[in-house]
């Protein structure tokens, strides 16, 4: 069963939210970043970056770093910028982007839940990343943007969260890459006893997108657990936030990978290669995206390509093996191109589904890449599989969206009474 909790957020203030949260911090440009940071006092990057325009700075991911992280998000809450909760809520988050409504509920999710694998993974953690947020999270003590978990429908989940989102909302307003963000709270004691249960009927919750948030949330809490022999398991490092959301609402889109040389092979010679084990069959026309699996698009020297693998290459009866990024990395990308590892080779980088194609060709066309894979999307079917049987994903298998705002909602790791 699924322990998922409510909890007292600390949130923008109404008048505010819209300048408080932030995309990831990853996802801007060095120059965007500093564009954010000059024209706007209250975004919740200025609390990740909260040295900017000093001219003394701390090394990154130093513990000095982070306690002034954490000093900058008390600075918030101290002018008011955030508040928190005073009761216990679950939070109703839709975004709708691109004609498309995501629709689910923050809470906590169980660090318990995380080891007893009612939490399911698909991806690789990285043991160094895990231990940076770690230490992270162990000085600053706050989620500020949630994992992304799914869930098979629960049909009283999804009425109680359509039920709310016919309420006055709490926040409704839309950001500059035009996605619409829209925040109900679940206050009263009856629907947050009938939610609970809920989730605890569910015998598994998945990790869409944030494993290595998930991990790293995990491991602190362990490590807590360990260090009080006060321990009861309802202390505040036990649980880690989330958005949870049904299968009917996520959408997983595909990474496609970009390659930059295909070494000393000329094109044709490149081609033929690759009909040793596949079907390479010409496309005309100016764009091609794959419609199904086991087709996948290859862009080299102004054309596009098909590539068909011969059904010996198909693993069938193995869930990771099937895949088409691991029948590209295994039968491509390894044997001929002699790019063995996606994590550390320079030679290769990703592009998310939602790019556009034609920024894809014109990176080829311009020489930053010679060659472009693109792939079908792996399902959530697939995801799910893989996860239940506790294997793991090729490195950018799936790009997951929605991609939620950092600082809507806060949880305090640290906010123990």
């Amino acid at each position: 069963m699924a322990d998922i909790r409510p909890f007292k957020a600390f949130r923008p203030t109404r008048d505010k939210v819209h300048l408080v949260a932030s995309r990831s911090y990853v996802s801007y440009s060095k120059k965007a970043l500093r564009s954010k940071l000059d024209e706007n006092p209250f975004t919740f990057l200025h609390i990740l970056n909260p040295e900017y325009r000093q001219k003394k700075q701390s090394n990154a991911n130093s513990v000095e770093r982070f306690k002034k992280t954490k000093a900058k998000f008390e600075e918030f809450v101290h002018t008011q910028i955030l508040t928190q909760d005073e009761q216990e809520n679950y939070y109703v988050y839709r975004q709708i982007k691109n004609g498309h409504p995501y629709l689910g509920i923050i809470a906590c999710a169980s660090v318990e839940d995380y080891f007893n694998d009612t939490i399911k993974k698909h991806e690789a953690t990285l043991t160094h990343r895990e231990e940076i947020f770690k230490n992270y999270l162990k000085t600053v003590e706050i989620n500020a943007e949630p994992v992304c978990f799914t869930y098979p429908n629960h049909e009283r989940i999804d009425e109680i969260t359509q039920e709310t989102i016919l309420q006055s909302p709490e926040y409704d307003f839309t950001t500059t890459n035009r996605v619409r963000h829209t925040f109900w709270i679940i206050s009263t004691e009856e629907k947050i006893k009938e939610l609970r249960d809920c989730f605890a009927a569910l015998p598994s919750i998945y990790i869409a997108d944030g494993h290595h948030r998930s991990a790293s949330s995990a491991l602190l809490g362990k490590e807590l657990k360990e260090a009080n022999p006060a321990h009861t398991g309802e202390e505040a490092y036990n649980f880690f936030m989330g958005y949870f959301i049904p299968e009917s609402h996520i959408q997983v889109f595909e990474f496609n990978r970009m390659v930059t040389s295909i070494g000393d092979l000329s094109v044709g010679l490149f081609l033929k290669k690759l009909q040793e084990k596949f079907e390479v069959i010409f496309v005309e026309g100016k764009t091609f995206r794959p419609e199904k699996t086991h087709e996948i698009g290859m862009y080299i020297a102004g054309k596009w390509y098909c590539l068909i693998p011969k059904e010996a290459l198909i693993e069938e009866h193995n869930p990771v093996q099937k895949l088409d990024v691991s029948i590209l990395t295994e039968h491509i990308l390894s044997p001929i191109l002699g790019i063995h590892d996606l994590k550390t080779d320079e030679r290769i980088y990703f592009k998310g589904g939602l790019e556009d194609i034609q920024e894809i060709m014109k990176e080829v066309d311009q020489g930053l890449a010679e060659v472009a894979f693109t792939h079908y999307p792996v399902s959530i079917h697939a995801l799910k599989e893989i996860a239940d049987r506790g294997e793991i994903m090729p490195p950018k298998s799936t790009w997951v969206e929605p991609k939620l705002r950092s600082g809507l909602s806060i949880y305090s790791s640290g906010n123990d009474e």
